[in-house]
């Protein structure tokens, strides 16, 4: 059986620190005299409790974690932390706890999807609350990306396995040290994008909680109106960032290590995102050139900055885009499923595995053509075994499934098929805004019934778990001996 008491250790570790990073809002409040001290001080209270109660118990434990522990793990520190930190969501805004663990699974796994409104005269506190929940997220999410998946082998994520994702005690110190080393370069790029906002004008704060949100690839705003209500230049500080979050944070640590920056522009995802981005804002800025009758440079920048929100699933609105036309709607519908790179900070499908698949399809193509050759399916330069393709596979159709069902359930509860289709996309993708009259990119989801909000929290963590490794734990095989 699992081992109970050292998970529970784990689970006060990751309580406690959810506790110290409420000290944060909870002082702005009381250093702004704005609402949020009292509420925030009960919540830390509960969270530490709890912390408590699990630390003293599992202290004792041999602490050994197997395969079958990290899986149920890895689910029980998401749900269990969304728990906890949606209670100043409940005390300050007074809104449900449903409404408040979907808006804290939507930060903590970076999807950005919100039940909120007013957000311009919203307390101070629970907004700089949000965005930590998201840059939380984002780095929890790189750390698992590159340590723990890998492990499990979960979706083809053994093509990423290093030393890092070796969490013996042999390997240990190592993947602290690369832990520090990618916390180190999440913690720059923070800075230099709270620098690149402010420069173009927005408040200290404004820019603190957008650079949380923007490299988290998460896209809470703290105005109703998004990015719409900054300049230009904030714009394009928010392209660049949200390109960068979608970039593999591994491959930054060795590019500094090593000082080569073609170990980026080596990789194969990267050069895929890279194309991907380029040739969908050439094709969306032209069709509103021609279309639209937009300016050319306010084309591109409208359109590169909501496809990179949408590839990276940050989310981020920018005018509404599904108003652009036909053919924008499509290649958005399409990106949304996409994702960017794996080891970063962005959900969705992955490019890796779509280039896989790609890879795959070829080499059939050319056994068809010369049947008595072999070919060696590779990925990076190096073979794709047998056991990552069935692996990949067995992801793509899962991610499907799961879409299928998800806007099946939907639809069940008369959800139109536009909203049921869409959000049930952009919580498995964790993108955010959907498409259709409620849940578009200038909408919400306070008006779905509160079956479909705890059913999409499920789909947001899903996607966010890369799906397996959720549903894994349902399988009753999973607790036998």
């Amino acid at each position: 059986m699992v081992n109970a008491r050292s998970i529970a250790f784990v689970l006060g570790l990751v309580l406690s620190k959810i506790a110290l990073f409420m000290y944060i809002p909870t002082v702005l409040a009381l250093a702004t005299g704005t609402p949020g001290f009292i509420d925030f001080g009960k919540s830390v209270i509960i969270t530490h409790c709890a912390a408590l109660a699990m630390l003293t118990w599992g202290r004792g434990a041999k602490f050994t974690l197997g395969v079958r522990d990290m899986f149920l793990l890895t689910t029980l520190v998401w749900t269990i932390a969304s728990a906890f930190a949606a209670l100043p969501f409940v005390f300050i805004n007074h809104i449900s706890f449903t409404n408040a663990y979907f808006e804290t699974m939507s930060g903590i796994t970076t999807t950005g999807s919100t039940v909120l409104s007013g957000l311009d005269e919203m307390a101070p506190s629970i907004l700089l609350w949000r965005s930590i929940l998201q840059w939380l997220g984002g780095i929890g999410f790189i750390v698992m990306g590159v340590a723990i998946l890998p492990m499990l082998g979960v979706g083809g994520m053994r093509l990423f396995q290093t030393e890092s994702s070796d969490w013996s005690d042999k390997s240990s110190p190592r993947t602290k040290t690369v832990a520090k080393s990618i916390m180190a370069v999440y913690l720059v790029l923070t800075l230099l994008c709270i620098i690149g906002y402010m420069l173009t004008g927005m408040t200290g704060f404004e820019a603190i909680n957008h650079a949380f949100t923007t490299l988290s690839t998460g896209g809470f705003s703290t105005s109703d109106s998004s990015m719409n209500k900054f300049s230009e230049g904030a714009h394009w500080v928010g392209t660049i960032f949200m390109f960068a979050g979608g970039l593999p944070f591994l491959l930054f640590v060795q590019a500094l290590r090593h000082r080569k920056l073609r170990l980026l522009t080596k990789d194969a995802q990267v050069r895929g995102f890279f194309k991907l981005v380029i040739w969908t804002t050439i094709i969306v800025s032209t069709w509103l050139v021609v279309e639209r009758g937009y300016a050319i440079d306010d084309a591109i920048r409208v359109s590169m900055f909501n496809l990179v929100s949408v590839i990276t699933t940050t989310g981020f609105g920018l005018d509404d885009f599904t108003a652009w036309g036909a053919l924008p709607s499509v290649i958005f519908a399409v990106v949304l499923l996409i994702g960017a790179c794996s080891g970063s900070t962005a959900g969705g499908l992955k490019l890796f595995r779509i280039q896989v698949a790609i890879s795959m399809w070829r080499k059939q193509m050319m056994q068809l053509i010369h049947p008595s050759a072999t070919f060696v399916q590779r990925y990076n330069r190096r073979p794709v075994t047998d056991t990552i393709v069935r692996s990949v596979l067995a992801f793509c159709l899962t991610y499907i499934l799961t879409i299928i069902f998800i806007a099946a359930a939907l639809a069940c509860m008369n959800i139109d098929p536009v909203t049921s289709i869409t959000a049930s996309i952009t919580a498995v993708a964790n993108v955010g805004p959907g498409m259709g009259e409620f849940i578009g990119p200038t909408g919400n989801f306070a008006g779905l019934p509160d079956l479909a909000k705890w059913i999409l929290s499920l789909g947001m963590l899903m996607g966010r778990l890369e799906i397996l490794t959720v549903l894994v734990v349902f399988f009753p095989a999973f607790w036998k001996n």
